[in-house]
């Protein structure tokens, strides 16, 4: 294309024009990489016509006519929504700052704490409406109904006598069977029994029971099983508490210490946590450990008798803040923290399989280990490194000759 053609076609534009742009030089016609495409080249026609179009404010979609590269055809499965089409709404809360209705929770603590007492007298207390702890009295709701699906006590003599003791609506308490079939995240089941029974509460209990066949401990599994819940807590409106162990791992930050991957407290809204006061051993703290959707809640210290649950105190304080409290307490020996970091190294590892070896560190950093702690821990459970391509890979021995990739 001659420049003097170039000018011609700039000149032709009225200077009144509202659709035309401002005036550009023909240097920076010319620097344009449009304009030097080989398609052009080969038809300065087809480049002029383009060009007057554009300047004449015309659709830009006949860009795609001679540069399809650059912008796509319309796809019929591309679709957007403006965000002044949707209504905000406020969230809503089966239990303010902790339980949040449409949305997941977590409730984690070490094994025998209390987990499941702890819920059942909170399901109690809302199968016969009453207030919950610390809460105000005039925000108390209705009688509501809740399901209870847990693996590891027998609803006969462990559930019903608990939550009979706790005062709960037997008739508003229900089961999933799971005689015929195993029950998972992403069973249809879950969504037709919280539809059929009206359920506002749904407790799994533990969450290794029913996530699946899957490993825990590995992001790109884990994440796919939360969404299925969570699309289901979305659809009903139902809060869904999910209850999982803590690891041995002492030592680390807060939400490091619930067993498998990190994404598991990334898929839910609210992190909680039952933590056992180290100096009277019937004392209990129920604390935040992660709060997305409000500020984080107030700690509540409870005492577990055979008379079941007693609420004792609001404290200002969170998940984070006892756990430090408590391992100022109770200092162990000075290789207790490699061995927390050996425990997550075979977390990260138990797989078989390669892991980047920057991942691992950077998991491992971010979780609070110093570098001499991290080699001492690695070298403790024999883990292995190996080079593929340009990137170096951890990974734990399986005893055979090969690795599993």
């Amino acid at each position: 294309m001659q420049e003097k053609e170039m000018t011609a076609l700039l000149s032709s534009v009225p200077a009144n024009d509202e659709r035309s742009p401002k005036p550009l030089t023909n240097a920076i016609v010319f620097d344009n990489n449009t304009f030097r495409n080989e398609k052009y080249a080969e038809n300065n026609a087809n480049a002029l016509s383009l060009l007057h179009s554009f300047y004449q404010g015309k659709d830009l979609n006949s860009f795609s006519n001679y540069y399809p590269h650059r912008i796509q055809e319309d796809s019929s499965d591309l679709e957007f929504i403006r965000a002044d089409e949707i209504e905000p709404v406020e969230v809503s809360w089966l239990w303010k700052r902790f339980f949040p209705y449409g949305k997941l929770s977590l409730l984690s603590g070490d094994p025998g704490e209390g987990k499941s007492t702890f819920m059942l007298t909170i399901a109690a207390m809302l199968t016969r409406g009453r207030p919950l702890p610390f809460t105000d009295p005039r925000d108390a709701q209705e009688p509501m109904t809740v399901i209870y699906q847990t693996t590891e006590d027998d609803p006969e003599d462990t559930i019903i006598p608990r939550f009979i003791k706790a005062g709960g609506d037997r008739t508003r308490l229900y089961f999933i069977k799971e005689d015929k079939k195993a029950l998972t995240f992403s069973d249809e089941r879950i969504k037709e029994a919280i539809i059929r029974t009206g359920a506002k509460l749904f407790i799994l209990d533990p969450i290794s029971a029913y996530i699946g066949k899957v490993n825990m401990n590995a992001a790109n599994e884990v994440r796919p099983q939360f969404s299925c819940l969570a699309q289901v807590a979305k659809e009903t409106g139902c809060a869904i508490v999910a209850i999982s162990h803590l690891n041995k791992a002492e030592g680390l930050k807060t939400l490091y210490r619930i067993t498998g991957s990190i994404d598991i407290s990334g898929s839910v809204r609210s992190v909680t946590m039952l933590l056992r006061d180290p100096t009277d051993r019937d004392k209990r703290y129920f604390a935040q450990a992660k709060s997305n959707l409000s500020r984080m809640g107030s700690c509540i210290a409870f005492r577990i008798s055979e008379n079941g649950i007693e609420f004792l105190d609001e404290i200002e304080a969170t998940a984070e803040d006892l756990m430090k409290k408590f391992q100022s307490m109770n200092i162990g020996r000075p290789d207790d923290l490699m061995q927390a970091a050996a425990d997550q190294i075979r977390d990260m590892l138990s797989d078989r399989k390669l892991h980047p070896a920057t991942e691992c560190e950077a998991r491992l950093a971010e979780a609070g280990f110093k570098q001499g702690t991290i080699k001492k821990a690695k070298k403790y459970v024999d883990a292995r490194s190996v080079k593929s391509g340009d990137l170096w890979n951890w990974y734990l021995p399986d005893g055979k000759s090969s690795i599993s990739q």
